[in-house]
């Protein structure tokens, strides 16, 4: 059974997080401030830490920056809608993912289940890039077997989703138009068919983002095209 601890200092969010995670069958630690959180991290075995931003005592940016010393455990942020630069700051320190408060109990435990399948079968390393090799995040594409795993779970994709993925990969952070990954991909002029590349990507999205409509790797970025990040 996966420990889990979830820290916040509104209780009524602490008892509801609990009520989802233990009928899913997780063993549930409560804190509700971040340095209770660190006290337990350091006495119990965690698997995944599940922890508010703004708190008193100790917020959560600051006990990310503590746990970061000592311990590589995943860690998904509970943030306000309002608190994006947080959201940031977050990511940048060392948190793996985010939450916005009102969650949806569905996409929480989606995203938790992540987190520990890829924190545990993947030893919470990070696998090294080779020439055939390309992992960002929790996506790994290894180009010499044809595989894609996101979270270390096997993807199927149509060889021109692969195709896109791999092209995105490579260029990661780049913005490229539909055109240039058109022509990038099927080695030929688009001549207007590069609309066609919106649909792929749509159903790509389907596959390796846990909520397709905020997505987490491919990014849209308006009149100019796509861009991947990690």
């Amino acid at each position: 059974m996966y420990n889990i601890l979830v820290c916040d200092d509104e209780r009524d969010i602490v008892s509801a997080l609990q009520i989802y995670l233990e009928s899913d069958g997780y063993n549930v630690l409560t804190a509700f401030n971040g340095k209770e959180a660190l006290d337990l991290a350091s006495k119990n075995e965690i698997h995944l830490i599940l922890m508010d931003i703004m708190m008193p005592e100790m917020d959560g940016i600051t006990a990310m920056v503590t746990l970061r010393e000592s311990s590589n455990v995943p860690v998904i942020l509970l943030t306000a809608k309002s608190e994006d630069t947080d959201k940031i700051l977050g990511l940048n320190v060392g948190a793996d993912d985010y939450i916005t408060k009102p969650f949806n109990p569905v996409e929480m435990l989606a995203r938790v289940r992540s987190q520990i399948r890829r924190y545990t079968k993947l030893g919470g390393s990070i696998i090294n890039a080779s020439d055939d090799v390309i992992s960002i995040g929790g996506i790994s594409l290894n180009d010499a077997a044809k595989i894609v795993t996101v979270d270390g779970e096997e993807v199927a994709l149509t060889p021109t989703e692969y195709e896109i993925l791999k092209l995105l990969m490579q260029n990661k952070g780049r913005v490229m138009s539909q055109k240039e990954i058109y022509e990038s991909v099927r080695k030929e002029l688009a001549f207007g068919a590069e609309n066609t590349i919106a649909v792929h990507i749509r159903h790509l999205r389907e596959k390796i983002e846990i909520n397709p409509s905020e997505p987490r790797y491919i990014k849209v970025v308006w009149a100019h095209g796509y861009k991947f990040e990690g």
